[in-house]
């Protein structure tokens, strides 16, 4: 396999400007399609924890078909992504992470794992498609596809909240090239983050 194809990246559209969101009102987690719902309970229990403030499970929403690829047989995800935001009402200090199961894809990658549509901003979503042993030929493992679920959903959200990705390899901001790159890093942030964490939700 190409090694352009195994590179796994996690994208945000708008880097620019200093990103910082008030930590405030709830996250809303949506998912497209089938997500089975141990997937949506772990988000849930780990998101309220890592960023203290109430995490909601919102209806599911049907897979835009409009905006899958036939030719590279994967979906678009800033399109979706669009999607989410026009049908869903969400305060301004509310953030919305879309959770779908099918493989994504932007502008010059191959692939992406999630995707934010701007740092501080309210809507995000992350694929757990390439999340699963099976996609790679091998034996399905519950809890390493659970752990890495929760970093990829932690990743984006950080990113909505307005932290940048993180040069600590163990920091689940950590921009990862690969999927062991994924596994390596934690699910929390290191004390860097932590802390501009903190002082985002004093803000």
């Amino acid at each position: 396999m190409p090694l352009s194809i195994l590179v796994a990246a996690i994208l945000t559209l708008d880097l620019r400007g200093d990103g910082l969101a008030k930590m405030g009102g709830k996250i809303y987690l949506v998912p497209i399609g089938s997500i089975d719902s141990k997937i949506l309970a772990s988000l849930e229990s780990q998101l309220e924890n890592k960023f203290k403030c109430k995490v909601e499970q919102q209806e599911t929403m049907l897979i835009p078909q409009e905006t899958y690829s036939q030719k590279r047989g994967q979906y678009f995800s800033p399109l979706i992504l669009g999607k989410i935001s026009s049908s869903m009402t969400a305060g301004k200090e509310d953030k919305v992470l879309g959770i779908i199961d099918v493989d994504l894809y932007t502008e010059g990658l191959n692939f992406v794992f999630g995707e934010a549509e701007r740092l501080g901003g309210r809507f995000a979503i992350i694929s757990v498609a390439r999340l699963h042993q099976s996609f790679y030929g091998l034996p399905e493992d519950r809890n390493l596809f659970l752990e890495r679920a929760v970093k990829e959903a932690v990743h984006e959200i950080g990113h909505l909240y307005g932290l940048r990705h993180c040069p600590e390899s163990g920091c689940v901001m950590y921009f990862s090239n690969s999927l062991p790159d994924t596994d390596r890093k934690s699910a929390s942030f290191c004390s860097s983050c932590q802390e501009l964490l903190g002082k985002i939700k004093d803000l």
